[in-house]
Parts: structure tokens; C-alpha cells; sequence
């Protein structure tokens, strides 16, 4: 049962965020992210994600306050909602709505990983890693096992009878489903260590064309059940730290009670594949994640892998839409590339917010540099900033950042 002191301040919170949710502005943005991803965009968009939010706590404004575990999970959501608006909102939308997880179980592939971690902030979840190598031999995989989907209605329900609890007459409550992310590399590298994959990719090909294609049955297999279980998400605001709105999704003949895979956004990315060459980009990531993107509406591609060289293999990719240019590509390479085909999804260097002495003027030189060259070429530009390890303690560094991002946007 939850307590009246936990219930009166998520209803604070989340009333405070309804106000906001109700500004013309939300709807405002909305569109340009439609004309964003309709390849008609207004002006270049910008958006910040994966903060470090252990450096962000300014005159208590993240303390939770809550007792109950489960109503401090939805204070941390509003709370980190108001911050950010208040700080440094650039074009994110607030919305009218909570989402509720459903009570989903996923079997996995059934690889438990084996690591070495080392912090170098005690306060911060980015440490270092190292991971035992569990691939070795054609025999091992025998280890990979087919994912199972099942839900726990009762648990579910459980989960949306306390939402109504807090948030009814406030927010809207969302049942929310599977929102997949289905990379291939990304858990092989933490199965194998990146190292030890990159050499099998020469010296034992069979093994990894036996990992890589198991696991692309396993993950069809596992949208399967997703789709005919009625337990995918519903439409999605964001698609990998960017704004997901769209007029072409969802698909003809969609139902909210059994949303499909091509009613969806998904992502992919081979971030481990910055080190390998074209043709061996095809023939391991885009050969296998192509049958996994044909399914979907649309394709958000990459992440801190550098694609200027391979768009000749993205666009093998089905349903591409977006394609994250990282801070390692040579923009005037990446945007000759992609032209107008696709948003140009920039991720500029989260290292300028961390170095010892922080400079606006670098910022803002980086910034209109990729505005400039973007502009040159006609390409649909978004500015993403994400993975931000680390302010040095110093959180204005980022409203700075936002307020300058802004200002090179709208010139």
C-alpha cells in the first residue's frame, strides 16, 4: 500500500510536468521532428541523452524523496524530466503520459557475462570492462539458446493499478510493451571481449558466421513471439536518443491492441566494426541485420561507429532512415555520402564538456562546423549529444552547451 507522504509528491511532480506536457511548444516540436524525419526538415534539431546524472544534482533538485522503491523509480523519471527542462531542453518533447512496463520476461540467449570492471568515479556507472572470452570453438555454439517471451498479466496489472494510483487525473497511464534492441555485435563483444572477436572474424570465420547467424534466428524468433503475443510497445517518442515522431508510422491496418514490427522504429549499430574493413562489414553485420531491419517501419543506423566509409553497405540496409555520423567520421565525407537520402545524425564529442578548462568558443566551432557542411550537401541534419561520461562536476558546462546548440541551430 503506498503511503500518503509518496503519493502527494509524485502527484507534485507529475502535475508540475502535465503543465509543461500542455504547452503549445510540445506540439510545436513535434512537428519539426516530423519534417526532420520526412527528410523536409525545418532547421537541424538537437537533442541531449545519457547524461551523467550523478553530476547534475543542483540545490537538491534530483533528491528523491520517496520511501517506496517503486515510487522512487517514477520520481527519478520526473524529476530528471523537470531538471532537463528547466536546463537544458533543446528539442526534447514532454509528454501527457506515463509509461508502465509491462511485466515482460525475455530468456536471452542464455550467455551469462563474465567481466573484469574498474571505476574510475565511484559515483559514476561507466567503468571500464573485461570480458572472458565464452566462443572458442565451433562446439561452444551449442551455448546460444533461442529467446522466450512471456508476460505475467497479473504482474502487470498490479504495475498500472499503482500508476492509476499517482498519476490518474494527472498524466495519462500507458501500458508499454517491448521496445526491442537488437544489436548482434554489441553481445558478442561482451561474450568474447571485442579483441578476441576481431581476430575470429579472420581466424575462424565459421565459428562467428555460426555465432552471428544463430543469433539473427534467435532474435526473428523473439520478434515472433513479441508480435503474436500482442507485447510490442506502441508508437515511440524516441529512437535511440532522438526524436522518433513520424506521420509514416504507424503502418495501414494497425492495431494499438497488437502493434507489428513494421508499426515500429528500431535501431542498429556494430560499434566494435569501426576496426574492420568494408566488405567485411557486409558480409558480418549488414548480411544479418538486413533480414532483422526489413521488418520494421524504419532504421535508425549506428551509434560510435564511423560510417562515412560504408554507406555504400547502409544502404544495403532496409528501411534506413537516419544514420549516426560519430565523432571519429570525417564529416564532409559522411555528408557527401548521405546527401539527402538520410537524416544526418551528428554526434559531437562529448570529450569538449570534460577536458580541464571548459571553452563555449570550441563548442560553438564544432557545432557551426557540422551546421556548415551539412548545409552545403542539402543533408537533413540532427545534433545528438549522448554519452556524457563525465561535467567535471560542473553542470553549466551542459546548459552551455544546450544554450549555444540552439543558437548555431537557429542562424
Amino acid at each position: 500500500m503506498l503511503s500518503k507522504h509518496d503519493i502527494a509528491i509524485i502527484r507534485e511532480l507529475a502535475a508540475q510536468v502535465a503543465e509543461i506536457a500542455a504547452l503549445p511548444v510540445q506540439e510545436e516540436k513535434r512537428a519539426l521532428w516530423r519534417k526532420l524525419n520526412a527528410l523536409k526538415p525545418e532547421r537541424p534539431m538537437v537533442m541531449i541523452d545519457q547524461v551523467c546524472w550523478n553530476e547534475m544534482n543542483l540545490d537538491d533538485e534530483l533528491t528523491l524523496r520517496c520511501e517506496d522503491l517503486e515510487c522512487r523509480g517514477y520520481e527519478e523519471l520526473l524529476r530528471r524530466t523537470l531538471y532537463q527542462w528547466r536546463h537544458f531542453p533543446v528539442d526534447m518533447v514532454v509528454e501527457p503520459f506515463i509509461r508502465v512496463p509491462k511485466a515482460l520476461t525475455n530468456t536471452g540467449f542464455g550467455i551469462a557475462v563474465y567481466e573484469h570492471t574498474i571505476p574510475t568515479d565511484p559515483q559514476n556507472d561507466v567503468v571500464s570492462h573485461r570480458y572472458e572470452n565464452q566462443f572458442k570453438t565451433i562446439d561452444d555454439l551449442e551455448k546460444i539458446q533461442t529467446p522466450r517471451i512471456s508476460h505475467d498479466p497479473a504482474e502487470t496489472e498490479r504495475r498500472l493499478a499503482v500508476a492509476h494510483e499517482l498519476f490518474d487525473g494527472l498524466l495519462e497511464v500507458r501500458a508499454w510493451g517491448a521496445d526491442p534492441y537488437l544489436s548482434l555485435w554489441d553481445p558478442i563483444s561482451t561474450w568474447m571481449g571485442v579483441e578476441n572477436a576481431l581476430y575470429a572474424l579472420v581466424d575462424q570465420p565459421a565459428l562467428m558466421h555460426g555465432l552471428v547467424g544463430r543469433m539473427t534466428e534467435g532474435y526473428l524468433s523473439m520478434l515472433d513471439q513479441l508480435e503474436n503475443q500482442g507485447l510490442l510497445c506502441g508508437p515511440q517518442s524516441l529512437i535511440h536518443c532522438t526524436g522518433a515522431y513520424t506521420d509514416e508510422l504507424p503502418a495501414p491496418g494497425y492495431d494499438p491492441a497488437k502493434p507489428r514490427t513494421k508499426d515500429m522504429w528500431m535501431f542498429g549499430l556494430a560499434q566494435m566494426f569501426a576496426a574492420v574493413s568494408p566488405r567485411m562489414f557486409k558480409e558480418y553485420e549488414v548480411d544479418y541485420a538486413s533480414r532483422i531491419c526489413e521488418r520494421f517501419g524504419l532504421v535508425y543506423y549506428g551509434c560510435c561507429d564511423p560510417l562515412d566509409k560504408k554507406m555504400a553497405q547502409v544502404r544495403m540496409i532496409p528501411n534506413v532512415r537516419k544514420v549516426s555520423m560519430s565523432p571519429w567520421v570525417d564529416q564532409e565525407r559522411g555528408a557527401a555520402e548521405i546527401g539527402r537520402d538520410y537524416v544526418f545524425s551528428r554526434k559531437p564529442n562529448p570529450a569538449l564538456l570534460a577536458w580541464d578548462t571548459f571553452d563555449p568558443e570550441a563548442i560553438r566551432a564544432d557545432l557551426t562546423a557540422t551546421r556548415d557542411i551539412c548545409a552545403r550537401h542539402g543533408c537533413p541534419l540532427e545534433l545528438i549529444l549522448k554519452d556524457i561520461s563525465t561535467l567535471r562536476y560542473q553542470p553549466q558546462r551542459l546548459f552551455e552547451w544546450a544554450r549555444i546548440a540552439m543558437e548555431v541551430v537557429g542562424e
